[in-house]
């Protein structure tokens, strides 16, 4: 099997987040900036091929790399994580171990795991801890089942994130087996976000939208109460509970991402 690495980042001109990376595999690398090229570099054990487009939108970049990639296993990366030396040879060994995982999650060397230290099956609702850099997938599998990442979410689209959830519900609805495996792969810093402004009115206006959208209205009304409660201690200093509550129902009532997918819409 061939294992390729899909990074998404902004405004590169040379390989030096790669190498910043300590990525030594194959890896595509989808650079949003100001102009059209291609560029390839050597890693240690492969190749960088740097996509360089004038595309806006994360979720458009994460199937651009898919696109471009020719390898069997594909992991998303962001521009802010740095690997493990034997990352490689432990995602394909995990792959090899497990012939009916269509999607593995990995786990991250300096995040607090969400999932026992075993090997798992996942299914809603315990894909919602999943983070974008904890996926990697069989290009096949996807490409079987007509499954990508929806461009009407993510950062650059003005709905706020959630992108990996939808991501991972359309799988389980593809009848794809996503699995854990508990070998860390990578530390991430996550320093600052693109899309992030804080627990704001329009954060909670946003999350219902995106819940209404992949959910439906009853599991995202369910949800709207459950996750107020429950992480009122993270937001609590910027917005009462109250009114996260209020503005959550609201974007699930005002339903705009539905909206724009029926009109057709996603981000230029």
């Amino acid at each position: 099997m061939k294992l390729e690495l899909l990074m998404s980042c902004m405004h590169q001109n040379d390989d030096s987040l790669v190498r910043a990376s300590k990525i030594t595999s194959d890896v595509v690398v989808i650079n949003q900036c100001d102009r059209e090229d291609y560029a390839e570099y050597p890693t240690e054990h492969g190749i960088a091929r740097m996509f360089s487009t004038k595309q806006r939108g994360l979720t458009k970049s994460r199937n651009m790399a898919i696109a471009k990639s020719n390898a069997d296993v594909c992991l998303l990366c962001d521009d802010d994580e740095v690997f493990q030396p034997d990352y490689h040879r432990q995602i394909l060994n995990a792959y090899e171990a497990l012939p009916q995982a269509d999607v593995i999650i990995f786990k991250m060397v300096n995040r607090q795991p969400s999932f026992p230290d075993q090997i798992m099956r996942l299914r809603f609702p315990k894909t919602m801890k999943v983070s974008s850099w904890q996926i990697s997938f069989r290009k096949a599998s996807l490409v079987a089942k007509g499954v990508a990442f929806d461009e009407l979410l993510g950062a650059g689209t003005g709905n706020g994130a959630e992108e990996e959830l939808k991501f991972l519900w359309d799988c389980q609805k593809a009848g794809l087996q996503i699995y854990y495996v508990p070998t860390p792969i990578a530390s991430v810093a996550q320093t600052e976000s693109t899309w992030f402004g804080g627990f704001t009115e329009q954060f909670f206006i946003n999350r219902g939208a995106t819940t209404r959208y992949i959910m439906g209205l009853p599991l995202a009304a369910v949800y709207a109460v459950y996750y107020c409660l429950r992480k009122k201690s993270m937001y609590s200093h910027q917005i009462t509970p109250a009114n996260a509550l209020k503005a959550t129902f609201r974007g699930i009532r005002e339903n705009k991402i539905t909206k724009q997918r029926a009109e057709g819409k996603a981000i230029q």
